[in-house]
């Protein structure tokens, strides 16, 4: 049953069905899982079938599974806010995360309900279609696009028609392996289009008459995992008119020159290794050029943008622009609170005078309750709201004198931490809490960082961010991160035992990636000093305006300072400090579980 502050949002599907698309998907779905608990349809069938509808395996086994709830670009409603309340109590354990790619999940949801979740989302325009398996999942973009004062163009329409196009396009229905297209309004590249298959930064050129034209620069085939990739420049300038037609080009490429036997090799990055840039870049252009030939030709301007427009915020001359991006040296100063939050969380700059703020999610937790409250203050205040990639959510489009009365509400409910997306606010894969594939409680070790940073009191340090993955393949994105940890086994006096790799140095921005460089290996126990080790240095020892990056060049390189780390890269007997051999949240000793892949399914 619906919670009665739900009622508004969750009205039945039979009264606000959504798209017809999405009642055959939840017909088809229904009637495809009565099958296969019949025993008609094979496990393997199934299981290709549940991820292409979002549905996601979990190593608790089974008929405990993950639900996926695609926010193109991160945009969520007050109602959908609410669905998200109810679909927390009704389905699952009473809380839904955030993702670094702007979805929504939920744990625990038993696969006999499905269909139900299904029908809900649908109430109030979710779907979970493509969010999970081999095709074009959610389609990302900067949560600041339309209210960023640095953009050239607002992304955000360009990134709806992005999403619809593909959503059930019969070439999204089965590719090589997963692809993924993302959106940035300017060079900053709050986005992160430059580790993508698809990144798209807006950008101008000045023409021949002197006047100046706005379009895109498209990189391709960027990529993290445990063999990251930097996207490349497909060409100088992408006019408007042909950016639709460029995706839909690299998308045919990739369908058919990507390995099919070979899910390891199979994202866009080992195309480009397997043919070479030039020849992957020819046949992109090559592509586009005949397009046009295409019955689904999607060139020229695409109604989503002819309607709502992709002017540029701009830039109000009369206030001074908030620094964002990767590195920005924000400066908490005050002892207020309310200060403290304004300095930290607010973004200003834009042209017709509206602010953004920040609202913390730790972890990118956010229990029923808070998902209820955030409805009410975002219809209260007449704000947008998008999920951040770092697992927040941002509120827009307030005057000055409405952040007071965020402030009040956010602190109500402990989402007004001062340094969301600082120091403290560290990202984390699920991690061995849900994931076949992780070795490590990649949650746990964000927890305790965080706890210590805060002990240490270097948690508002500004210009350095961590993300923290429970094995190799970067969920958590811990190869762009200024300090970044990957989960491992390790075997110490005859046990098994967890463990990190550190790496250093991570960084996105400018149209430029840097992933992250190797400093050392640490038992899991021994990271949140290392953490606050390096952090603690880099307070002191930086300039004004200094990058992470440019200060560990600066202070010897990464070898320097995984040298000053070496004594924590030691595991004391088992007798001696056997709480190194349990993981963060765990009572019992380590073991390295893994299963089945779904993410190379």
């Amino acid at each position: 049953m619906l919670h009665p502050d739900d009622a508004a949002a969750a009205t039945s599907a039979t009264t606000n069905p959504g798209d017809a698309g999405q009642q055959a998907d939840i017909d088809k779905f229904e009637q495809v899982l009565a099958d296969y608990l019949a025993g008609e349809v094979d496990d393997d069938v199934f299981r290709v079938f549940r991820l292409h509808n979002g549905i996601y395996g979990q190593r608790q086994g089974g008929h405990n599974l993950m639900v996926r709830v695609k926010l193109p670009y991160g945009g969520i409603s007050p109602d959908q806010l609410e669905m998200m309340a109810h679909i927390a109590d009704e389905y699952s354990r009473g809380w839904g995360h955030l993702t670094t790619r702007q979805n929504v999940q939920f744990h625990f949801v038993q696969l006999e309900r499905v269909p139900d979740v299904l029908r809900d989302l649908a109430s109030v325009g979710l779907t979970t279609r493509e969010a999970c398996g081999d095709a074009v999942r959610n389609v990302t973009g900067c949560h600041l696009a339309g209210a960023c004062p640095k953009e050239h163009l607002d992304i955000t329409p360009w990134a709806q028609a992005a999403y619809r196009h593909f959503l059930r396009n019969p070439l999204n229905q089965r590719l090589p392996r997963k692809f993924k297209i993302n959106f940035s309004g300017c060079d900053t590249d709050c986005g992160q289009a430059m580790f993508n298959d698809v990144g798209v930064i807006a950008t101008t050129r000045t023409l021949a008459d002197g006047t100046t034209e706005a379009g895109f620069r498209v990189f391709v085939a960027g990529g993290l995992g445990a063999n990251p990739f930097p996207a490349l420049a497909l060409e100088e300038f992408t006019p408007r008119e042909e950016l639709m037609a460029t995706i839909e080009s690299v998308v045919r490429v990739f369908n058919a020159t990507g390995e099919r036997d070979n899910k390891l090799r199979a994202r866009m990055k080992w195309v480009v290794q397997k043919l070479g840039w030039e020849e992957t870049q020819r046949r992109i252009l090559k592509e586009r050029r005949f397009l046009l030939a295409s019955s689904s030709w999607p060139g020229g301007i695409p109604a989503e943008v002819a309607d709502a427009g992709d002017e540029p915020a701009g830039v109000d001359d009369q206030i001074p622009v908030t620094a964002i991006g990767q590195g920005t040296p924000v400066t908490i100063r005050s002892q207020d609170p309310y200060q403290r939050w304004d300095d930290g969380n607010v973004i200003r700059g834009r042209a017709k005078g509206t602010v953004s703020a920040i609202a913390y999610a730790r972890l990118g937790d956010i229990t029923s309750a808070n998902f209820r409250a955030l409805a009410a203050v975002q219809r209260e205040l007449g704000a947008t709201v998008r999920v951040t990639n770092r697992q927040n959510l941002a509120f827009r489009d307030l005057t000055e004198e409405q952040l007071p009365t965020l402030f009040a509400r956010l602190e109500a409910i402990g989402m007004a931490e001062p340094g969301a997306e600082l120091a403290r606010d560290v990202v984390a894969c699920p991690g061995a809490d849900t994931c076949n594939l992780a070795v490590t409680q990649s949650r746990g070790l964000a927890d305790a960082i965080s706890a210590r940073l805060d002990e240490e009191g270097l948690a508002e340090v500004g210009g350095v961010r961590f993300n923290i993955s429970g094995c190799t393949n970067s969920c958590g994105q811990h190869h762009i991160a200024d300090i970044g940890f990957s989960g491992a086994e390790r075997r110490a006096h005859g046990q098994s035992a967890p463990g990190y790799t550190m790496l250093l140095g991570g960084y996105v921005g400018e149209e430029q990636i840097h992933f992250g460089e190797r400093a050392l290996r640490l038992p899991a126990k021994n990271a949140p000093e290392a953490a606050v080790r390096v952090v603690r240095r880099f307070a002191g020892e930086r300039e004004a305006g200094e990058s992470f990056r440019a200060w560990m060049e600066r202070a010897g390189g990464v070898a320097t300072l995984a040298a000053e780390l070496k004594d924590l890269d030691e595991f004391p007997t088992p007798e001696s400090a056997p709480d190194f051999y349990v993981d963060f949240g765990e009572t019992g000793p380590y073991v390295a579980e893994t299963g089945a892949s779904e993410c190379a399914t």
